[in-house]
């Protein structure tokens, strides 16, 4: 059985982690690239790095973070965020990145992921989808709706249509994060994730939520998921990534335990 993986995401504005409660009233809280050490030497499975300053402002992504965090750990590491071109996927790369992550460039541009898939490997290529609840309509049969520019604009895009069309055009995972329930530490969106989880064959990363280990329990059991990402949940001290990862396999989910 493959194991479940834990993720833990660093929001990094101007150079400070950040974390707000639906894309609002974010507060800083911490040094990203300590943190990330932190959490690699707690055993997190993979981290992700978004820099959410640089895609509204349509700025360059912080390289010189990027570097010196991918310096200090030794796991998967995912980042995103006013990534444009296959140029700038280029650049996070060799800067030392294992994977990027697209959101509102691969909706303005769905070749983005076409282009990155051929030239890095889908396994390089995470879809960021930012969804919604907004009720089932003609345009949007799923009743979810995905959102782009930082969760700000409605794309008009379905996220079920969009999760299917970007696994046929080459992306390598899927990072659901729900608008709804993103910060509010009161558990997933278990509906859309699972949703997503049966309509596609590669992987699914539940993101939103998160505040105690039940919560990722259920959306890699009843959610289908096949990985939990958390932020608020340790950022805050509340709990450790052992501590997570001990509940996870007390409650018979599979986790890589290394202690």
């Amino acid at each position: 059985m493959l194991t479940k993986r834990l993720i833990v995401c660093l929001d990094v504005r101007e150079g400070k982690t950040t974390k707000g409660v639906k894309f609002q009233d974010n507060i800083d809280v911490g040094d990203p690239v300590e943190m990330a050490q932190r959490y690699y030497e707690e055993g997190v499975d993979e981290l992700v790095f978004y820099d959410i300053g640089a895609s509204p402002a349509k700025k360059d992504i912080l390289m010189d973070v990027v570097r010196r965090v991918a310096a200090r750990i030794f796991i998967p590491f995912a980042v995103g965020g006013g990534l444009r071109t296959t140029t700038d996927m280029r650049r996070v790369l060799l800067a030392g990145a294992d994977k990027v992550s697209i959101d509102t460039a691969a909706v303005r541009n769905p070749n983005l992921i076409v282009d990155g898939a051929a030239q890095f490997g889908s396994q390089c290529i995470v879809l960021g989808m930012q969804a919604k609840r907004v009720g089932r309509s003609e345009a949007v049969p799923s009743g979810y709706e995905v959102y782009v520019e930082g969760a700000r604009v409605a794309a008009g895009l379905d996220v079920l249509r969009w999760a299917r069309q970007a696994e046929a055009l080459g992306a390598g995972e899927i990072c659901l994060n729900s608008i709804d329930a993103d910060g509010t530490e009161g558990g997933y969106e278990l509906e859309v994730t699972r949703m997503i989880g049966e309509a596609v064959r590669i992987p699914v990363i539940a993101s939103g939520g998160a505040g105690e280990p039940e919560h990722l329990r259920q959306v890699l059991t009843e959610g289908k998921a096949d990985a939990a990402l958390i932020a608020s949940m340790v950022h805050f001290g509340k709990y450790s990534i052992p501590e997570i990862k001990r509940s996870l396999a007390r409650s018979g989910v599979p986790v890589r335990l290394t202690w």
